[in-house]
């Protein structure tokens, strides 16, 4: 796609492929949350500076247990997608617009290597005080972000390649109720 294809606000495939050396060289563990999102439904963002996670519910009064948009056998939200987290190098790539266009609505945002490489499916995780599990559950993104964020933004995600490097998020179960606040770190651990 060339440049006169895009809004002005889209990253090129070029931009993107220049950018993913930055992305990868994110440190393996131990980074700041930020960018803390709660979504209650469609469309809606609110930017908090604390979540309670819970394994029952998710983040309460999230969209995830009345509208998830992949149900466990139960018919209930997938445990496997409470909580979505972005890369921040990732993010910066994409979100150009930050006044008209919608934050991506990841559950927080943080500068880590998200690949599977790094946090295999069943990694352990802290963030703040509650535990999550990274599920084998692949986020390929949605149209909305191809919408949003452009058609080589989407195409980024599933090249040759780049599926394990988790561009697009890794999505996590929660383990162990909690909360996290702006600034907490996440972290791996190997058991709770």
């Amino acid at each position: 796609m060339s440049r006169s294809d895009l809004s002005p606000q889209q990253a090129t495939r070029a931009e993107l492929d220049a950018g993913l050396a930055q992305v990868l060289a994110a440190p393996r563990d131990r980074a700041r949350i930020s960018w803390l999102c709660f979504r209650p439904a469609y469309n809606q963002r609110r930017f908090p500076e604390r979540l309670e996670l819970t394994r029952a519910h998710g983040i309460p009064g999230e969209r995830w247990e009345t509208s998830p948009w992949l149900r466990g056998p139960d018919g209930r939200g997938h445990p496997g997608i409470q909580v979505s987290i972005l890369s921040q190098q990732v993010l910066d790539l994409v979100w150009r617009d930050r006044k008209t266009i919608p934050h991506p609505g990841d559950t927080f945002v943080v500068d880590m290597d998200l690949s599977e490489a790094n946090l295999p499916p069943g990694q352990l995780l802290r963030a703040g005080t509650a535990v999550l599990r990274v599920s084998n559950i692949f986020n390929d993104g949605c149209a909305k972000w191809k919408v949003r964020y452009g058609a080589d933004a989407k195409a980024w995600i599933t090249a040759p390649g780049n599926p394990p490097l988790r561009l697009r998020g890794v999505l996590c179960a929660i383990e162990r109720d909690g909360v996290i606040t702006n600034g907490d770190w996440l972290e791996k651990i190997d058991a709770i």
